[in-house]
């Protein structure tokens, strides 16, 4: 309790010290040119397999000497095999890098004169923040949502002891050494539910790649056909005070993707901790709001908890014929919200957007620190 005190007290005066101020920061237009290369596919889950390391065997000896040739056992233990442990760190965004089999070292055997086996060395694989680990019936069983946070996925087999440990008075010479125990062999799904800040919702082919293009340096694959986009990509805002803001571009939902039409909502999971959604509606179509009534209804499935995140509803293609009269309808049939009319293509209002999103993402972090305070006030108090 005492250390979890410890980081949550300096976890809110690291940010108090951030975000004590009103903050002014404008995005920044990257200087770097867009990358020429092709997209990287981004792998957001992977079934893995932990073996952890088996135990060394005791060692079975007895100590001869000069003039002394029934010195005793001296045996000595077998080496701790080493664990699998995964520890979540905030500068990876994928699983590309994490292997399918993943072992562990085994503990050294025990030795004569009392000298012990060497440990096994412990396998440490860096994964993401918000990495979820489910077993293989789909329970989860570790969720790490913070940085440094830490899973034991297979724990290592216990070196085995050698006979000088059963030395005693009825028996002074043993003949017997334990086995070293064996290290655990788990399967394990590897889940990215928590990657970016913010997450583009839309129909297929209402512009999202097109956005994410316009205001990060990220080069989806663009084309003018449905489904374009089959895995998820991702995109960082750089704004003037040095903060990023990451957005993630998802793959388009259509009415019942909640029962698997399409590519299904499996990818939501990705926004499933974002702090606010973009949602994208094509201007040039007609009644743009009937989509997002949808598209709400499909989040609304698949997460209340997702659906009451902060929403903003970005009115995309507006240099087309047409989207000015749409605009003014979808107006009228959402009096109270939040509106931004783009044009991802050419570049229109996008600082205004940039702008809202810094909003968003400032009163979030607010809202963590005064949860935070109240949770150090709770944990003083337990401790007083």
């Amino acid at each position: 309790m005492e250390h979890f005190f410890i980081r949550t007290v300096k976890n809110y005066r690291f940010l108090l010290k951030r975000f004590h101020t009103v903050v002014t920061a404008t995005p920044l237009r990257s200087k770097k040119k867009k990358s020429v290369q092709k997209a990287k596919d981004f792998i957001d889950s992977r079934m893995v397999r932990t073996t952890a390391g088996n135990g060394g065997d005791g060692c079975i000896s007895f100590l001869q000497i000069f003039a002394n040739d029934r010195a005793g056992p001296d045996g000595g233990n077998g080496g701790n095999g080493g664990h699998v442990i995964f520890k979540a760190d905030a500068n990876l965004r994928g699983l590309e890098h994490v292997k399918t089999v993943i072992k562990a070292l085994s503990g050294q055997k025990g030795f004569s004169k009392d000298c012990n086996g060497r440990n096994g060395e412990h396998s440490l694989i860096q994964v993401p923040v918000g990495t979820v680990f489910k077993n293989d019936i789909g329970r989860v069983i570790a969720d790490l949502y913070e940085e440094n946070m830490m899973f034991l996925a297979a724990r290592g087999g216990a070196g085995g002891k050698g006979n000088h440990f059963f030395a005693s008075d009825l028996e002074p010479s043993p003949k017997i050494a334990e086995v070293g125990a064996q290290g655990e062999n788990l399967i394990y799904t590897i889940e990215l539910s928590s990657m970016a800040h913010f997450g583009l919702l839309g129909f297929p082919n209402v512009g999202k790649s097109t956005l994410l293009q316009a205001i990060t340096r990220a080069n989806p694959k663009i084309a003018s056909y449905p489904f374009t986009t089959l895995k998820p990509h991702l995109g960082v805002i750089q704004y003037s005070d040095l903060e990023q803001i990451t957005v993630a571009d998802l793959p388009g939902l259509i009415e019942g993707s909640h029962k698997n039409k399409g590519l299904g909502i499996t990818f939501l999971r990705h926004a499933e901790r974002c702090m606010g959604l973009l949602i994208l509606l094509d201007m040039n179509e007609n009644e743009p709001w009937n989509n997002l009534k949808i598209l709400r209804n499909e989040v609304l499935y698949f997460s209340v908890q997702l659906y009451k995140r902060p929403q903003i509803i970005v009115a995309n293609k507006m240099d087309m014929p047409g989207s000015e009269e749409n605009l003014l309808e979808l107006k009228k049939y959402l009096k109270n919200e939040l509106i931004i009319p783009i044009s991802a293509k050419h570049g229109q209002n996008l600082s205004a957007l940039l702008i809202e999103m810094r909003k968003i993402y400032d009163m979030q972090i607010t809202k963590r620190i005064h949860q935070l305070k109240e949770d150090t006030a709770e944990v003083t108090d337990i401790l007083a």
